[in-house]
């Protein structure tokens, strides 16, 4: 099979498209033929060096988040199904097959395509266990969303929603229609209008841009809020100023959450942007895009 690996932690150069033998799925394992696999921030960063942090020895092959159809099944998954799921550490998405263990992943929803499948679950998990497992948010309350209309942003906009909370989207003006659409009550033009100040007393800031902007976002918060980030640690210091609770959010595979999602999905209440979809082959210009941060969605590699 083609996959990309590195052998090496470093730039675009350790990156290469090689032909190797198909992973042999362990005991609780699946085989899935890679129909579309996601690219995300954590891609690249893995490549630069931040894999060895999570005790991942090259070579590798990158990419975590994936769908496609089961090959060799295991439990509840049979040879055929149509699967999606995040990879965790294993990675190896960005290759004709994977083998992962059967919990990581969901039956992919008749009516979604595999492009779209492939790009919920870490947008999705990332921000779950933002504002729900760390920043409690609950029916009724208020929220800032920063980056609204980017992958993580727009996941978050909509799970807040469905949670009953008041969600502002924070974003280009460009795209407030969008971000509108996904269900955000009020939206700010971050190039129109300083946000701090547009609103006050709110009881959760998700932060998916960091910097200036996390920094100013402290002013938002109502005493005893929360502020989280996906981005950078929110100062500290900050946090006493202004008598709020501060943390980031380390995403991490739990299948009964990626469960609750796929229902979402099914029932349409979940929805992805798409911007890219490149052949395999085009993995260098891929992360490319997704280093520059200006990618309008998620970007797709196909196998």
């Amino acid at each position: 099979m083609k996959a990309v690996r590195i052998e090496r932690y470093g730039g675009e150069e350790v990156m290469e498209l090689v032909e190797m033998e198909r992973p042999k799925p362990g005991a609780g394992q699946v085989l899935v033929k890679v129909r579309a696999a996601a690219v995300n921030p954590v891609d690249w960063k893995i490549r630069d060096g931040l894999g060895e942090l999570f005790g991942m020895k090259p070579p590798l092959i990158l990419g975590c988040e994936v769908a496609g159809t089961v090959e060799t099944g295991s439990g509840n998954l049979a040879p055929g199904d149509e699967v999606y799921g995040y990879l965790g550490t294993h990675s190896g998405g960005y290759a004709e097959y994977a083998a992962a263990p059967e919990i990581e992943f969901v039956s992919k929803p008749k009516q979604v395509d595999f492009d779209t499948a492939a790009s919920v679950p870490v947008g999705a998990l990332t921000a779950w266990q933002a504002m729900f497992d760390l920043g409690k948010l609950a029916s009724g309350q208020r929220i800032l969303i920063t980056g609204a209309s980017g992958a993580v942003g727009s996941m978050a906009v909509q799970l807040a929603k469905v949670k009953g909370a008041h969600v502002i989207g924070l974003a280009s003006g460009k795209n407030e229609g969008f971000v509108r659409k996904l269900g955000a009550d009020d939206f700010i033009d971050y190039r129109k209008a300083k946000f701090e100040n547009e609103v006050r007393d709110l009881d959760v800031v998700f932060d998916a841009v960091g910097g200036e902007t996390q920094e100013r976002a402290f002013q938002t918060l109502k005493r005893g809020g929360f502020l989280v980030s996906t981005v950078n640690p929110p100062s500290a210091e900050k946090a006493k100023e202004f008598g709020v609770t501060v943390a980031m959010v380390q995403m991490k595979s739990k299948p009964e959450q990626l469960a609750d999602i796929n229902q979402l999905l099914e029932s349409g209440k979940l929805k992805v942007r798409v911007a890219t979809v490149l052949p395999l082959s085009e993995f260098k210009e891929a992360l490319r895009l997704s280093t520059s941060g200006h990618a309008d969605g998620k970007i797709i590699l196909r196998p």
